[in-house]
This record gives C-alpha cells, sequence and structure tokens, in this order.
C-alpha cells in the first residue's frame, strides 16, 4: 500500500503544468535576443479528512485510508512551483524555447518533525519550436489524453478528494471524474490555430499496461483537437476530444495468464465548457478499455484494474459535472460532481476472484477569494464515496482552506 500511496502521489504532483494562470513574472535579457523568465506558485492547505471503515477481503486498493482521521498542512492537487523559460532569439520566424519545473512539497510524507526532505520532482523539461507551420515540442510534458479534463476542473486549484496520509498532493478528482494523465517523454507536434481549432498528435514513452506487461516495444500514441473563441461581449466557449492507443506484449512466464498474449489501451475523452456573465458550465468524460482507475494506464499498480486476472482488459468510463459563478469581482463559488467506473469481466465473476471497484465518485463545493491578482484563499468541503462492485462501501468527509500565490 505504501506503495501505491507514493506513485499515485507523483501522478498527481504535476496538475500545473498547462495552468492559464502561471504567467513570468519578470523577464531578464540578454545578448543578442536570449531572454530568461520565471514563474510559479506557493500553494498551502491545511485539511482535515475523517474516512469510514474499508471494507476487507482481496479487493481493489482504497485511497481513502481506513476508519482514521487525520489533519495536515500541506499541498492540494497542485504542488508548489518553480519554473524557469529559456527563449532563444527568433530565427527564420521560428521562436524556440525551454521550460524546466522543479515541483516540491510543503509537508513531510512521514509526519516526522526531522524530516526535512519534502518531495522534489523534475516533472518538465522540454523544448518548443512554433512557427507558421505549428509548434514541435520535444520533451517531458504533460501528456495529451485526458489533459484538458484535468485542466478545466476547479480543484486543480483546491484540495477535492484527501488521500491516505503518505501521499505528497491530494487527488482533486483524480480517480473521481477522470484518470491521471501524468508526464511523460515525447514527441508533439500541434497544428497552427485554425480559426480556434488546433490538433495536436504525440508519441510518447509506453507504460505497461499490466502486471504481466514483458515487451513495451510499440509508441504510446496520444491525440487532441480543440476549439475555443470568444464571442459577444467576453462570452467563451470550448471544446475538446482526445485519444490514447498503446498495446504491449505479455510474459512468458508459467502460470502467466494468456501468455504471449496482447493487451491494449484504448480510450477517448471530450468536453466541453463556457462562460457567460460571470457563469461558467462544464461537462467532461471519458471511455475506453485497459485504462485503470486513477492514473491512464496504471499498469495495475493499485490492485488489478487495468486487466482482470485472466489478463483481459477492463472496461473504464467517467465523468465530471461542473459549474462556477463569480459572485463579486474576486469571490468565486462553485460545485461538482465526477465519477470513475470500471466493468466486471466474466473472470471477475469466478468465485473467490479478486473484487474490483466499481464506481469512485466524489462531490466537491468551494469558494475563492482574489484577494489581489496574485494571492487567493480557498475554503472547500468534499465527499467521496468507493463502491466495490460486492457492494461494499467506504465514504469520506473531508474540509479544507487554503492560500496560494501566484508569479
Amino acid at each position: 500500500m505504501k506503495k501505491c500511496s507514493s506513485i499515485i502521489a507523483t501522478a498527481a504532483l504535476l496538475s500545473m503544468a498547462a495552468l492559464p494562470s502561471a504567467h513570468a513574472a519578470f523577464v531578464i535579457g540578454g545578448e543578442n535576443g536570449w531572454q530568461l523568465s520565471t514563474d510559479g506558485i506557493v500553494d498551502v492547505f491545511a485539511t482535515y479528512r475523517s474516512t469510514s471503515p474499508a471494507p476487507t477481503g482481496d479487493r481493489f486498493f482504497s485511497f481513502l485510508g481506513n476508519n482514521d482521521q487525520n489533519f495536515a498542512v500541506r499541498v492540494g492537487l497542485l504542488p508548489s512551483v518553480v519554473a524557469f523559460n529559456v527563449k532563444a532569439p527568433t530565427v527564420n520566424g521560428v521562436d524556440s524555447t525551454v521550460r524546466v519545473g522543479i515541483y516540491p512539497s510543503i509537508q513531510n510524507t512521514s509526519q516526522n518533525r526531522f524530516e526535512t526532505s519534502p518531495n522534489i520532482d523534475f516533472r518538465e523539461i522540454y523544448y518548443t519550436a512554433k512557427g507558421k507551420y505549428g509548434e514541435l515540442l520535444a520533451g517531458r510534458a504533460l501528456n495529451l489524453y485526458q489533459g484538458k479534463n484535468i485542466l478545466t476542473d476547479m480543484t486543480l486549484l483546491t484540495a477535492g478528494v484527501v488521500p491516505i496520509i503518505g501521499t505528497t498532493t491530494t487527488l482533486g478528482h483524480i480517480g473521481y471524474g477522470y484518470l491521471y494523465t501524468n508526464f511523460g517523454p515525447q514527441i508533439r507536434y500541434t497544428t497552427p490555430d485554425l480559426n480556434g481549432v488546433k490538433v495536436a498528435l504525440s508519441v510518447g514513452e509506453p507504460y505497461k499496461i499490466s502486471a504481466n506487461s514483458a515487451k513495451t516495444n510499440v509508441p504510446r500514441i496520444e491525440s487532441e483537437v480543440s476549439y475555443a473563441t470568444v464571442f459577444g461581449s467576453g462570452n467563451t466557449f470550448q471544446a475538446w476530444a482526445s485519444g490514447l492507443f498503446q498495446t504491449d506484449t505479455r510474459s512468458t512466464a508459467a502460470g502467466t495468464p494468456r501468455p504471449g498474449g496482447h493487451n491494449k489501451s484504448l480510450g477517448g475523452a471530450a468536453g466541453v465548457e463556457v462562460g457567460f456573465k460571470g457563469v461558467d458550465l462544464l461537462a467532461s468524460g471519458y471511455y475506453g478499455e485497459g485504462l485503470g482507475m486513477i492514473s491512464a494506464q496504471d499498469g495495475d499498480e493499485f490492485g488489478s484494474s487495468s486487466t482482470d486476472g485472466a489478463g483481459k482488459e477492463r472496461t473504464h468510463w467517467g465523468f465530471l459535472a461542473q459549474a462556477t459563478y463569480m459572485l463579486t469581482p474576486t469571490i468565486k463559488i462553485g460545485a461538482n460532481y465526477g465519477q470513475t467506473r470500471q466493468e466486471k469481466t466474466d473472470f471477475d465473476r469466478t468465485p473467490g476472484a479478486f473484487i474490483p471497484m466499481k464506481k469512485q465518485e466524489a462531490a466537491v463545493a468551494m469558494v475563492a477569494y482574489n484577494f489581489n491578482k496574485f494571492t487567493q484563499f480557498i475554503a472547500e468541503y468534499t465527499y467521496a464515496q468507493n463502491t466495490w462492485h460486492d457492494g461494499a462501501t467506504q465514504h469520506s468527509n473531508s474540509v479544507a482552506v487554503g492560500t496560494m500565490f501566484y508569479w
């Protein structure tokens, strides 16, 4: 379980990559057109969580804990971050930049007063070359599949579901409305803006689809088509669709189900968001197989999930619905609800088989106060519930009060 918690912590760690609020606070110019800029965030939340007992038996791991209560001062879904950007001189109409992001958490994961090494990750290191023919990105960056699903969730800037002790960040709606897309090594091409439409395609490092994956010699392919526009008197609209495809080969070791066979991850996701007169409405969702319940292509890290005990891919789907409203120019209120689900396979119906999770759901209500352009205060309540396929349930109540400072 400790391994599971550390993996989801790193998975949740870096939701900030494309955070719209992150702009360079200042730019330092060098010789011959070179520039250095920085942006970042300090993120601090006080959280309290109370969780009911987790059911016993051989079943999918629960990130809600087990019949415990916990108070912590920690980061929310976003960690803190210090990022540096280097821009090269424009050559032949092409702008080239490099970004390096350093993402520390503030809390001690073991709750030991002598621990002085909070988690630090380098999750962004890439360069882009952008011109009239589009943009090339090469390096480690936020993956495309379900990327906009997490970036449009209001809990990106809050806490959302508070997981077990020992994780670095909270979950937001990760596993409770969408899957975490993660950051990965990739080469990506994005078209120019075509009257609000952009198309992106990436070739990425493949992931193990199941615990029995032995050969990952086929790249992971991800894509996204998006549209954004402003209409009327400052009203906004955006829509997107993204996709994922990858295969791998199963082990031939003795006792492995379907030895030498193939598994695949295949998924689609979409969403739409509209804003008008202070109201913002969002709906997003996904569907696929061999995906997992927490992080896309979780490789069975959290208990058998992407595939069943016979090596067959499970079907996964989920959705998130959200509404926010600017009550005043400085106060925003919001609420959302999401579910992440997986279907049983024939093997799951075998007596005595591992019990998979059926549904993870969460509802969040929050109020945010913008003290100024770079300081925000937030209060939030979250209810989460897990339901397994044998009908067993577990629930969690959490409260978060925090602040963020941007530059």
